[in-house]
């Protein structure tokens, strides 16, 4: 097996992305590495961490680095020799199983749409964010970003995308999948929920078990919640943002006087618990979902034990065989993209004068 790894796109370099690579050559020793980077300035870091010449590591040079505050589309315009560009040619290409990138995700989203393309049938691949719930448990938010303004059709495709993942990452047979509104009920929300809670109604395979809103689903009452990228994104900065403002209250209100202090320090062993409930770098990172290829995509900031365990997370989905698993279950549900349109286009022709509901 071959994983790519973009060495150049972390926040803070290439040193803390070569270290978790170096940590993962423990891991999986019939796996080999293809760094992709500067071929000037990754052999620094190959000696400084004892793999220069190492028989399972390579380097595939790239030029350039798409910095995070480019817009998504200059790893395909301006920057196409990039190290994130790179990556996606070497997995259109085949020449590697799976890519794993800390790099900027909208550049990664675009470079792989275009080169990569996604599996048959699917329209749109989705990022899957891994959230905790109240009982220690985990769920998938998707779409978490990759696509701001989505249909009923990608709406549902997610849902597949996502259903198939939670069985890999939470060894469950059958998922509980729910769509992400302002109500219980399914006339609730607007014209895109509304479409996709019918579709989705309509696929007995699927375990859909309706509408969920934001203020419940972290009370474990779905393993899968689906989401526009619009939405989705905007429900998981959110929930980052609380996070570090508990975090911040937390400090303030124990801090005040030497007993509260004191307190604190007895209860450290559960703070820690607390902070890993959410911690990164266990997850590793998020796979984009519904391409033709293995992507795994880390945060800027991602730490050697981060990208550690998102080349765990890409070498197990080669293993899961992920996408074809995925390809399978979008023609098991007559779901991939012709059959969801045309199917939507019947059901709209059956509504009186033959328009969208709310229009």
């Amino acid at each position: 097996m071959k994983i790519a790894v973009d060495a150049m796109g972390a926040d803070y370099g290439p040193g803390p992305v070569i270290e978790g690579v170096v940590m993962a050559l423990s891991d999986y020793p019939e796996c080999e590495f293809v760094l992709v980077g500067h071929s000037g300035k990754l052999p620094f870091y190959l000696e400084k961490y004892g793999i220069a010449g190492h028989p399972r590591i390579s380097v595939v040079h790239a030029e350039t680095v798409c910095e995070m505050s480019e817009p998504s589309t200059t790893s395909l315009r301006a920057k196409k020799n990039c190290s994130i560009t790179v990556c996606a040619r070497l997995l259109k290409e085949k020449a590697v199983d799976a890519m794993v990138t800390p790099g900027h995700t909208g550049a990664t989203v675009a470079a792989t749409k275009v080169l990569v393309r996604t599996l048959p049938g699917v329209d749109r691949p989705a990022l899957a964010a891994s959230l905790p719930t109240q009982n220690g448990k985990r769920f998938l938010l998707v779409d978490a970003g990759a696509n701001i303004e989505c249909t009923p059709v990608n709406i549902v495709q997610f849902a597949i995308l996502g259903e198939v993942y939670a069985q890999y990452l939470f060894r469950l047979d059958s998922p509980r999948v729910s769509l992400l509104s302002v109500g219980g009920e399914d006339i609730k929300g607007n014209d895109l929920t509304k479409e996709s809670f019918k579709l989705l109604g309509k696929r007995s395979q699927l375990n859909f078990v309706g509408n969920v809103e934001a203020n419940v689903i972290f009370e474990n009452v779905a393993d899968v919640l689906i989401a526009d990228g619009f939405s989705g994104n905007v429900m998981l900065k959110g929930v980052e943002g609380l996070a570090k403002s508990v975090m911040f209250w937390l400090k303030r209100v124990l801090s005040k006087n030497a007993l509260r202090m004191t307190g604190a320090m007895l209860a450290k062993n559960a703070f820690i618990e607390l902070k890993s409930f959410g911690d990164a770098d266990d997850i590793g990172g998020a796979p984009l979902l519904g391409l033709n290829g293995i992507c795994i995509i880390g945060h800027g900031s991602s730490s050697p034990k981060a990208v550690r365990s998102a080349i765990r997370v890409a070498c197990e989905c080669v293993e899961f065989g992920l996408n074809d698993r995925i390809a399978a279950r979008i023609n098991e549900t007559g779901s991939n993209t012709a059959e969801l349109e045309e199917e939507l286009a019947e059901e709209k022709k059956q509504r009186p004068g033959g328009s969208s509901a709310g229009r």
